[in-house]
């Protein structure tokens, strides 16, 4: 009995470890096609072809952002090819051990089958069983009888199970080899449009080079406008966080006061002075307090899904502007400063929320409107948008339409996005899901 449950433990294990391997096969393949869908996508976006130089930097940045999200992919890939590969070495050496166990389970069996042929009458038994000595040593030899006959099943059951286990490990083997040359062929063919895209991205900077001043002034045009819209983002952000602050006043003012009313009615009841409750129940300075007690839990769950953030764009989409200043590769002397990152989506793209908040402003720029939505201490801003479907005070969930994304007149569709903690500007990328 205890082998049999030993058996079945074994073959339970196995089988879970064969479902293990078939799992992460499926998931990897099921993450490879996300990518594989939003890379095609992104390759769908209307690019101009126009030759000014504004249309040629708008298409430098699409491509330079496909580009980087091309490499990603590759680099996924050869780091799920070697998921893949630890996998199918682990399955080789278990595949291995199931066959020995089974040519060994075969040998015992083959002795036991023997050995029950050869003393397969009934004659032979009953002569070895009636031939003990006495009645213990004769119900010894019964028992060992029916025990031996038992053994034969159980070992015929064994080497039966175990070939199914040595033929479903044969199949995992063989599944994660076959997963492991799709993903390099898939590979293959992404380095080989990788090498299309850098030699499109050749042409258009040997194109641009040819155009420093006009370059320049563009850059210039762009910084100005930039500076302007975050001058506007900054003031709005300063009167929230005092408007923060007066609510985290309120809130330690209201505690101060039912502490002070708690104090003074066990101060009566214990029968001190009105002057010593007073005393004992003066609130500390209420100014070190920065968000109140809602904006503290909604800022702490926002912290914890730093990188689970959704893409606040909907549709495929490209990231054409990273945050920071950085100099763009191949053009001299052409350095960006970005205080977000610009997304390009498709005509009708819609911005989105990407936590729960409440839209604490929504204000006009060149014609454009643009929204702040505050998560606790955090704020989220969503810039260039053609129309609105929120006001003040809208109270959002994660991926609620905030409104359209404005598409201009050269069919570029960006969407500007930035993210704030307090005054403290963020980098988006680290937050958000890619």
């Amino acid at each position: 009995m205890k082998r049999l449950l030993v058996l079945l433990m074994v073959c339970l294990l196995c089988v879970q470890g064969f479902t293990q391997s078939t799992r992460k096969i499926r998931e990897l393949e099921k993450q490879h096609a996300e990518l594989q869908k939003q890379i095609s996508a992104s390759e769908t976006l209307l690019q101009s072809t126009k030759k000014d130089v504004k249309s040629q930097l708008d298409n430098l940045a699409l491509l330079s952002g496909q580009i980087n999200e091309r490499k990603k992919y590759i680099e996924t890939i050869e780091q799920d090819v070697k998921i893949i590969q630890t996998e199918v070495s682990r399955l080789q050496v278990e595949l291995k051990a199931l066959q020995r166990e089974l040519a060994d389970k075969k040998k015992k069996y083959e002795r036991s089958v023997k050995y029950m042929y050869q003393n397969k009458s009934i004659q032979e038994k009953l002569m070895f069983i009636f031939s003990a000595d006495n009645l213990s040593q004769m119900y010894r030899r019964l028992r060992y009888v029916r025990e031996y006959a038992d053994y034969q099943r159980l070992q015929g059951l064994q080497v039966e199970r175990k070939q199914k286990q040595v033929s479903e490990k044969q199949q995992t083997l063989l599944a994660s080899r076959k997963a492991k040359e799709e993903m390099l062929k898939q590979g293959e063919a992404e380095r080989l449009k990788l090498e299309e895209q850098e030699k499109e991205r050749k042409t258009l900077l040997t194109s641009l080079q040819k155009k420093q001043r006009s370059i320049q002034s563009e850059i210039s045009k762009k910084r100005r406008s930039a500076d302007r819209l975050n001058a506007q983002i900054d003031r709005l952000i300063e009167i929230e966080i005092e408007n923060a602050r007066k609510r985290a006043e309120e809130e330690a003012r209201r505690k101060a006061e039912k502490k002070a009313g708690t104090v003074k009615e066990k101060a009566v009841a214990t029968g001190e002075s009105k002057e010593g409750a007073k005393s004992k129940t003066t609130p500390s300075k209420m100014g070190e307090y920065k968000v109140d007690s809602e904006d503290r839990r909604l800022s702490g769950v926002f912290t914890q899904n730093k990188g689970r953030l959704p893409i606040p764009i909907t549709g495929p989409y490209v990231i054409v502007g990273h945050f920071g200043q950085y100099q763009v590769k191949g053009l001299r002397n052409v350095r960006l400063d970005n205080k977000g990152i610009d997304i390009k989506g498709k005509d009708g793209a819609q911005a989105r929320a990407i936590f729960d908040g409440e839209v604490s402003a929504v204000f006009q720029y060149n014609g454009l409107s643009n929204v702040l939505v505050r998560h606790g201490s955090y704020i989220s801003v969503y810039c260039n948008l053609s129309s609105v479907l929120v006001k003040k005070g809208s109270v959002l969930k994660a991926r609620d339409i905030i409104g359209q994304v404005n598409t201009d007149k050269d069919g570029n569709t960006v969407l500007h996005f930035q993210l704030r903690k307090e005054t403290e500007k963020l980098n988006p990328e680290l937050w958000l899901h890619r």
